[in-house]
C-alpha cells in the first residue's frame, strides 16, 4: 500500500494511505484523547468532536477521528485552541451528565472520568440541568438497564450492534439538545428485538449501559438459614475475573475464584463445565442420530443464548438445524434440583442455584419459561463476571491472597474439553474429539484441532471420523459472521454437519458480561488461559472421560438421549420473526 508523509507536531510522520489522522498521530506516539472512536468499530461515527485538531489550510478544527490524511499535510495536536476546544467538549458533555459519578456501575472504568482529566478539566462552570420525568431508566430487559441520562450520543452502541452484531436495536432519535439513543420508535428496550448480548455494553463508554444487578438477590439468599445456595461458574470467569483485581488479561484464577465463593457463603461450589462435558455428551450423540438417520443437518450448536435469540429472531426458518440441546448452565440448574437434591437429601424447593457468567443474556436464559425441567425455575439468579466482583469486594474478601481451592463435587468434576467451551471454536474442538472417539473407539491422533481456533471470524476444518468419512465443520463468532454462515445455510450452500456458532466476538471470553475493555489482544490471552487450563488435564481432555458424568449416566440419565435426558437436558425453541419483541 501507499506511504503518505505527513507532519504532525513538528514531526515528519509517515503511514499508509487510508488512514485517518487519529490513528496517524497513535502511530507517531501521540495521543489524541476521543470518546466515540473504538478499535472495535469499523466506521468511527464521528460523534463526540473531543478529539479536534489544527491542519494547515483547514478554517476551523477539524475531528482526527474521521478526517484522512494526505501527503504534506501539517498538522498541531497541542496548541492553545485545541486545548480550549476540547476542554469545552467535555465540559458541555460533563454539563448535561449526572453527577453521580462515585455510585455509577462505571466509577473507575469510566472513559470519560479518564477524558476529562486527560484534557486538563479541573471544573464545570454551568450547572447540571434537572432532568425531565422523560428521561427514566429502562429497566424493562431480564438482561440489561439503560439510563439515557448518562448517554453521551457517541454512537458506539449503535455501530457495534448494527455492523458487529447486525442486529441494529438502537438508534438515534430525536433532534438538537433532545436528541437522544434509544431502540427504535422510542419503545422500552423488551419490546425491541434486542438479543441481550450485552456488546453495547462492552462500547458504551460511561454507564449508559449495564446489566442488570441481581447481586442483592444473591445476598439475600445466602443470608436465608432455610437456603442451600450453591453456585456454578462458566469456564470463562476462571480466565478473566483477575482483571477486576489488578491482574493481567489472561491470569487464570480457578483456586482463588472457589476461595473467595466460600468465603461469600455459597454451601457448595460446583463448576459449569460439569454440564459442559454432559453438553457434549448429549450433543455429540444427538450429531450421531442425525447423521444415521438421515436427520436436519447441519446440526448448530445451542450453548450461546443470544444466538439463540437472534435466529429465533431472524432465521425462524433455520430453528430445526439447532441442537436441542440445553445450555451448559440450564443443564446443571435442571440436574441440580433433581439429581443434587436426590444425593443431599435436600428439598429442592430449598435450593437456590445461582450462576456467574460472562454473558448479559444468560439472564435472559434462565427466566426463558421453558427452563424449568425440574419442576422448579432451573437456575434461580444469574450474575455477571463484574456482577461477582463486585460481591467480593463489597464483602472485603482480599482476592488476591487467598488460597487455591478445590470443586465440591461431583457437580465440579470436569475434563480439558470443558474448559475451552469459554472461547470461539472450544464446543466444536471438544465436540470432535468425543464423537471421533464414540465412533471410531481411539483417541484423534492429536487432540489439539487448531484450524478450529484463532479469532478469524468463520473457520471451517474437516476431520475423517471412521466409518463416517469426512466431517466437514464450521465455526462462527459475532452475529455479523454468524449471518454469513446461515445464509449459506438457507441457500442450501452449506455441506457442513455440525457448526458451532457463538454470539459474542471471540465467544464467552468476551461476552457482555466481562470485565471492560475487551479487546482483541485481551481475547487472545483469555484464551490462552483457557487452552492452558485444557493442557493441565493431562488425563482427561476429552469430555467422555470425566468419571463424575459416567456415574450421573449410570445412576440417574442411564443414556444419553434417553427419557430422563430429554425431560431435564433438552429444549425447544419458539418463531419470534423480525418484529417480535424481545418478551421471554
Amino acid at each position: 500500500m501507499a506511504l503518505v508523509t505527513l507532519t504532525i507536531d513538528d514531526k515528519p510522520v509517515q503511514v499508509e494511505a487510508g488512514t485517518t489522522l487519529l490513528e496517524a498521530a497513535k502511530k507517531s506516539g501521540i495521543t489524541i484523547p476521543t470518546l466515540c472512536a473504538w478499535p472495535e468499530i469499523h466506521h468511527t461515527p464521528g460523534a463526540c468532536r473531543v478529539c479536534m485538531t489544527e491542519v494547515k489550510g483547514q478554517r476551523g478544527l477539524i475531528a482526527a477521528c474521521v478526517f484522512p490524511i494526505n501527503e504534506g499535510m501539517v498538522v498541531k495536536t497541542n496548541t492553545e485552541k485545541v486545548r480550549r476546544a476540547r476542554k469545552m467538549v467535555v465540559e458541555l458533555l460533563l454539563a448535561n451528565h449526572p453527577a453521580e459519578c462515585n455510585y455509577c456501575v462505571r466509577n473507575g472504568s469510566c472513559e470519560l472520568q479518564k477524558v476529562a482529566e486527560a484534557v486538563g478539566l479541573k471544573r464545570v462552570r454551568f450547572a447540571i440541568p434537572p432532568f425531565s420525568k422523560e428521561e427514566t431508566l429502562d429497566r424493562s430487559s431480564p438482561s440489561i438497564e439503560r439510563d439515557s441520562r448518562k448517554c453521551i450520543n457517541c454512537h458506539r452502541c449503535i455501530t457495534v450492534c448494527e455492523q458487529i452484531q447486525t442486529v441494529s436495536v438502537l438508534t438515534p432519535s430525536f433532534r438538537g439538545s433532545k436528541v437522544k439513543v434509544v431502540p427504535s420508535f422510542d419503545l422500552p428496550l423488551v419490546e425491541s428485538n434486542c438479543i441481550a448480548c450485552g456488546q453495547c455494553i462492552m462500547a458504551c463508554p460511561v454507564g449508559a449501559l449495564y446489566e442488570k444487578d441481581q447481586v442483592d438477590e444473591v445476598w439475600k439468599a445466602l443470608q436465608d438459614p432455610k437456603k442451600h445456595v450453591i453456585v456454578q461458574e462458566a469456564p470463562a470467569i476462571r480466565a478473566a475475573l483477575g482483571e477486576e483485581f489488578g491482574l493481567p488479561p489472561g491470569s487464570l484464577v480457578t483456586g482463588k475464584m472457589i476461595s473467595a465463593l466460600r468465603l461469600l457463603g455459597f454451601a457448595k461450589v460446583f463448576d459449569t463445565n460439569f454440564t459442559a462435558d454432559l453438553t457434549i455428551i448429549e450433543e455429540g450423540n444427538e450429531l450421531l442420530k442425525r447423521v444415521k438417520e438421515g436427520g436436519k443437518l447441519p446440526m448448530i450448536t445451542s450453548c450461546s443464548p443470544g444466538w439463540i435469540k437472534f435466529c429465533e429472531h431472524f432465521y425462524p426458518d433455520l430453528l430445526d438445524h439447532l441442537s436441542t440441546c440445553k445450555s451448559p448452565q440450564q443443564m446443571f440448574g435442571a440436574l441440580a434440583k433433581t439429581y443434587y437434591a436426590k444425593l443431599a437429601g435436600i428439598d429442592p424447593r430449598e435450593i437456590v442455584s445461582v450462576s456467574i457468567m460472562p454473558c448479559t443474556a444468560k439472564k435472559f436464559e434462565a427466566a426463558r419459561p421453558e427452563m424449568n425441567a425440574s419442576g422448579f425455575r432451573d437456575v434461580d439468579v444469574v450474575l455477571t463476571t463484574r456482577e461477582l466482583a463486585r460481591m467480593i469486594k463489597e464483602a472485603g474478601i482480599d482476592f488476591l491472597n487467598l488460597p487455591e481451592g478445590e470443586y465440591d463435587l461431583p457437580m465440579g468434576e470436569y475434563t480439558g474439553a470443558a474448559t475451552i467451551f469459554g472461547t470461539t471454536g472450544g464446543v466444536m474442538e471438544a465436540a470432535l474429539r468425543t464423537v471421533y472417539a464414540v465412533v471410531t473407539g481411539k483417541d484423534l491422533p492429536s487432540l489439539d484441532i487448531t484450524p478450529v481456533r484463532g479469532l478469524e471470524g468463520v473457520k471451517e476444518a474437516a476431520v475423517t471420523v471412521g466409518a463416517l468419512g469426512e466431517v466437514k465443520v464450521a465455526v462462527a463468532h459475532g452475529l455479523g459472521n454468524a449471518r454469513q454462515v446461515m445464509d449459506r445455510i438457507r441457500a442450501g450452500k452449506a455441506d457442513y454437519a455440525f457448526i458451532e456458532i457463538m454470539c459474542c466476538p471471540g465467544g464467552c471470553i468476551a461476552g457482555g458480561g466481562e470485565p471492560i475493555p475487551t479487546n482483541d489482544e485481551i481475547r487472545k490471552l483469555r484464551a490462552s488461559a483457557l487452552y492452558r487450563d485444557d493442557g493441565q488435564v493431562q488425563t482427561r481432555r476429552q469430555s467422555h472421560e470425566n468419571p463424575s458424568v459416567t456415574k450421573l449416566y449410570e445412576t440417574f440419565l442411564k443414556e444419553p438421549l434417553g427419557h430422563k435426558s430429554h425431560e431435564l437436558l433438552h429444549t425447544h425453541y419458539k418463531k419470534r420473526g423480525e418484529d417480535v419483541p424481545h418478551k421471554v
